[in-house]
């Protein structure tokens, strides 16, 4: 597989508090990969600064080869990294269509590309409520339209903060079928989640972070066989 993502010694501060000290993370085109750490250790940080969102102080990030460190955050994700960002952030005053008719875009020319159509077959529940304003929609309808608004831009890297966060079980569920048919159809994708076992069944590798510095890397064997990582660095 071609390298799709390389992350090497990513520093990032807010003011004069440094919050990331040399972050190494690398993806392979086609993988699925996990950041994993405890709440306020860096995760969302480290996507934040891979879509633009934070000025990176040190290090560098490539994508498909290209150096995008410093990128404006529009151009990012012209380039194909398409955030699914904590807290949904789905706009109160648009409805389901609006939100994916705005997004769509398939500037890959691929042959089957993500549609509103397509969005629509993998989310039912979202044809259901399409002429629904974004703040009329349950949390758990909210995250499956940021996930169909990322998937119309058709991105190389889908990237996911906090991917099931504060949903009811039966809808974590539905969000974690999804990601295992996109996982299972080729794309890529960048997992920031707290439920462990399910990312192991979900991704190749995983990398855990603590107070901004890598702790711990590999694969899902290497995870699943290891549960003393699991209580030192993820509070399981």
């Amino acid at each position: 597989m071609s390298s799709l993502l390389e992350i090497r010694g990513l520093e990032v501060a807010y003011g004069a508090s440094q919050v990331l000290f040399g972050i190494d993370l690398a993806m392979a085109e086609g993988e699925a990969a996990t950041l994993l750490g405890r709440n306020g250790m860096g995760k969302t940080t480290t996507l934040r600064a891979l879509c633009g969102l934070e000025p990176v102080r040190a290090g560098s990030i490539r994508f498909m080869g290209e150096d995008i460190t410093g990128w404006r955050p529009d151009r990012i994700g012209r380039a194909g990294i398409a955030l699914v960002p904590e807290g949904r952030q789905c706009f109160p005053n648009l409805t389901v269509d609006e939100h994916l008719v705005a997004f769509f875009a398939n500037r890959r020319q691929v042959a089957e590309p993500w549609t509103p159509a397509r969005v629509y077959a993998l989310f039912p529940r979202l044809a259901e409520r399409r002429r629904n304003l974004g703040n009329q929609l349950s949390g758990g309808e909210q995250q499956m339209l940021a996930i169909g608004r990322a998937l119309v831009t058709n991105p190389r890297l889908l990237v996911l903060d906090e991917a099931t966060e504060g949903l009811a079980p039966l809808i974590r569920d539905e969000i974690w079928a999804c990601l295992s048919a996109l996982r299972a159809a080729g794309q890529s994708v960048l997992v920031v989640d707290k439920y462990v076992e399910k990312l192991i069944a979900l991704a190749d590798r995983h990398t855990v972070i603590e107070r901004g510095q890598v702790v711990w890397r590999g694969s899902s064997a290497e995870l699943d066989a290891d549960h003393g990582i699991w209580h030192r660095y993820l509070g399981i």
